[in-house]
């Protein structure tokens, strides 16, 4: 059996994290680097890069590149230049999303769209341009690993107008069990993590408006936190959870379950 530090131990992994520089996705970069995981975030502004990897570069190995992957020919230039630099692929988070509220009646087409195109579209097409990365770097003891960034909205009934959010996430949530059933051969486990309320940008607006009432039927009466995020991720990441695929786990302190 594998001791118990082999089990959680991902250093010397490579990771791409999408929408890496902000909210979730950066507290799952900072966990990664922080387990010594060479880890590339993305996001749309290179600013933002580039303060990230500063950032990030505390802890260990970290590097910036700003590519919109709602852009399929920026996505396929990103995937050009991580498999141009990284061989091997261990880790690739799926977590680049947007969110886009309206009343029913006035909910708008561009609303559907730009979700739709960059929660779901492009983390089926990044994982098919670094499918190669991914193989390469998974072995039968060992599988790559793909996480994907749902929601607890794509389990539930939201109470906001959130509709092509809550309809991409349940999506991704699907395209996850049918991604593992058909990447497992090929050493690639696929599962999602499915956040439920956090403190980052996307969900500023609906913690100060609700944030006392979602917290009371949050069973564990919090938020989550930056731990919860990234141990969640080095988790799926390890040896530890080389027998788990297909998988969608709520990171929710139990909300899920009160909805």
């Amino acid at each position: 059996m594998t001791s118990t530090n082999e089990l959680f131990n991902i250093s010397g992994k490579v990771a791409l994290v999408t929408g890496g520089t902000r909210g979730i996705g950066f507290m799952i970069a900072k966990g990664l680097v922080q387990a010594g995981v060479k880890t590339y975030v993305v996001s749309r502004k290179a600013e933002a890069c580039a303060a990230a990897e500063e950032e990030l570069k505390q802890y260990g190995e970290a590097v910036g590149i700003a590519a919109d992957l709602a852009d399929q020919e920026q996505l396929s230039k990103l995937a050009g230049e991580i498999l141009r630099r990284e061989p091997k692929l261990h880790i690739l988070v799926n977590n680049a999303g947007a969110s886009w509220g309206a009343n029913f009646g006035e909910f708008p087409e561009s609303g559907w769209d730009k979700v739709m195109d960059l929660n779901l579209k492009s983390i089926f097409f990044l994982t098919q341009a670094l499918g190669t990365a991914l193989q390469a770097a998974g072995t039968d003891v060992d599988p790559a690993r793909v996480i994907n960034i749902g929601s607890v909205d794509g389990m539930t009934s939201p109470d906001f107008g959130n509709y092509s959010y809550s309809a991409s996430k349940a999506a991704v949530h699907h395209l996850t069990r049918h991604l593992a059933k058909h990447l497992s051969t090929a050493n690639i486990n696929v599962n999602a993590i499915a956040p439920g309320p956090f403190e980052t940008k996307m969900t500023e607006h609906m913690l100060k408006v609700k944030g006392d009432e979602i917290i009371k039927v949050i069973p564990r009466r919090r938020t989550g936190s930056e731990s919860d995020a990234a141990g969640t991720t080095i988790f799926l990441s390890s040896a530890a959870s080389a027998y788990i695929t297909g998988a969608i786990i709520p990171l929710d302190g139990g909300f899920s379950t009160t909805r």
